[in-house]
Order: structure tokens, then sequence, then C-alpha cells
């Protein structure tokens, strides 16, 4: 009987832990991946996550808690030591790691301590959990690439997930159960996230490294369609092609960007050469330069733009990629 009773105990423990996570390998049998991602309330978190090509599941949970299984209004309390986390399972066929990390960063102010929006509280810091050493090296370089672009520590922890407890029903797909519910995510993010795709080697290299590629031999130097212009690697918005000209030098050329606020400008004297880089302002993308050899009756600037830091959406197609705010300012 004794025997018995251990075995009933044991039995139940492992039942009662069925929900959470504690894996070795975010490897799983299809070839997809697991990433875990704290970023305030994760409504928005998750919403966000599952508009990117890619992300194959998102559920909101509670991460690293000290109490097994707790309950929101455990949570809430600030006692368990949880974070509302999103569990993320991608395929790295079309989406990468460092891309949703980069992503994930343009959701959440990096430099708050437990808070997020309106949310307070330790269940509402920021952070990314691993579960395996090739994650904890690309979040750690993340983090570390980020803090050189803020000038500052970010308030991102880094660390391994201890567990993972899936949240009550109701918080699951809450924003697609209550459209215009509560967030703290800007909502042009959501339209920007499904925009974003798994980098090519080219776009790697230029966005990434700085490279650039050949003249007269890219996807739109030659590019006559009314449309817009927006980041590869973000889905941001930069340029219009009302503002595109044929400037003869084998890359897309632009008058201005679509708003001064969503490119940065910086001094760039490498090759031998002073000139100015530009950047995009968000995901801190290497685009191209800006010259002033342009239209005089335009403003006298040139940004000379590497198409692979670009990705080019037509007029007709803006309205259901979720750019249609700016096709009265292309018509």
């Amino acid at each position: 009987m004794r025997l018995l009773i251990s075995l009933l105990t044991a039995l139940t423990a492992i039942a009662c832990r069925t929900n959470a996570i504690n894996n070795d390998n975010t490897d799983t049998m299809d070839g997809m991946k697991t990433i875990y991602f704290a970023g305030g309330c994760f409504w928005g978190t998750e919403h966000f996550f599952k508009q990117i090509d890619g992300v194959a599941a998102t559920t909101a949970g509670y991460a690293n808690s000290s109490v097994p299984d707790p309950s929101y209004k455990q949570v809430c309390s600030g006692t368990t030591g949880a974070a509302e986390t999103v569990e993320v399972s991608y395929d790295p066929e079309l989406i990468d790691l460092p891309t949703l990390i980069n992503m994930y960063f343009l959701t959440i102010d990096p430099t708050s301590v437990n808070r997020q929006g309106n949310d307070r509280g330790t269940q509402y810091r920021t952070g990314i959990y691993y579960t395996d050493s090739t994650q904890q090296r690309i979040a750690l370089d993340a983090v570390k690439a980020l803090e050189k672009r803020i000038g500052r520590q970010a308030a991102v922890e880094v660390k391994p997930l201890q567990n993972f407890y899936p949240a009550e029903e109701y918080h699951q797909d809450y924003l697609d159960k209550t459209p215009g519910g509560y967030c703290h995510i800007d909502p042009m993010l959501f339209t920007m996230a499904k925009n974003v795709r798994k980098l090519t080697p080219d776009q790697e290299a230029v966005t990434r490294h700085n490279a650039t590629e050949p003249p007269f031999r890219n996807a739109y130097w030659d590019e006559d369609r009314d449309g817009i212009y927006v980041d590869v690697t973000t889905g941001e918005p930069l340029f219009l092609s009302t503002d595109k000209f044929d400037a003869g030098c084998g890359w897309p050329s632009f008058t201005r960007p679509l708003n001064s606020r969503s490119v940065t400008e910086l001094p760039d004297t490498t090759h031998g050469m002073t000139r100015t880089e530009v950047r995009s302002t968000l995901g801190d993308a290497h685009l191209g330069h800006v010259f002033n050899d342009g239209p005089r009756d335009r403003g006298g600037l040139r940004y000379c733009i590497n198409s692979a830091s670009l990705r080019f959406i037509p007029l007709e197609e803006m309205e259901e990629a979720g750019y249609g705010r700016y096709i009265p300012l292309i018509e």
C-alpha cells in the first residue's frame, strides 16, 4: 500500500506539471524552434508575434515562476517571481531568431524597469528566456548591440527558461477576441510585423554589415511603379515612389525619406571617403548614403539606397499589406 501511495503521488506531481515547459533543446520533430519573450502585458506581445510570417504558434503564459502553475491573480500579486511571457514557435526556414529579437525590441521600452506602457510590477519586466546555448549567445549579442545603439544599459534580462505555464484561456488570442482591447504596443507595429521576412545573404550583408550591392544589378534601381518602400528588416515605411528619380547611378535614388524621423544620418569616413550614411531609425539597418547632388528643384539631395535594404510594395497591394494610410500621398 505504501508503495502504491508513493507511485500515485509521483504520478500526480507529473500530471500537475504537464503544462510546464522545461526543455534543454528548442528543436521539435517538425523542425520548429521555440523562444520565450517577456515584453510587458502579454496580450499585445502575443498578438504582435502572431503577425510575423514564419511564426507557427504563440502562447501567452508565465515564465520562471517559483509557484507551480500560477494563476493570473497569483502572478499579479508579485509573489511568484513569474514574468508575463509569450512562447513563440517558429520555422527557422522562414524567420530567424535575430530577426525575431530585433522585432521584439521595437515593442518595448528597453530602459524601463518592471514597467511597459501602463503596466507596472515585476511580472511586466522585459526578458528573453532561452533553452540552449545558441539562443543564449544570439540573445546576449542582440542586447549588447541594442545597448550600443541606445548608449546605456538595457533592462532586458537574458536568462535560461526554468519553466513556462500557459495562462488562462481568456488570455489566449486576447486581442483577436477583443478588438480594440488594451495594448501597450503601437498598432503600426502589427502592420510592420506582417511585412518581415528572413533576410537573404545579400540583405544580411547590406543591412547588418554595411555592404554595398552592385549598381544596375539590384532589384529596384529601375523600378518605376507607384508604391512604398519599407525597411526589409522591420517593415518600417521609409520612401515613396513619388520621391524616386533616375539618378543614373544604378541604385534606387530618392529626394527625401517619407518621414525625417524614419532615418538616421551618420558621418562615414570608411574607404578613404567622407560621406553621410543613412540608417533606418527603428531597425538600425544600413540603407546607403545621402549626397547633395540631387535635383535642385526638389531639395538638392540624393538618397542613394541599396535595394537589398528595401522591400517594395506596389500601390495596389498597399491596403492589404497594411500601408493604406499612405496611399493618398501617392495618388
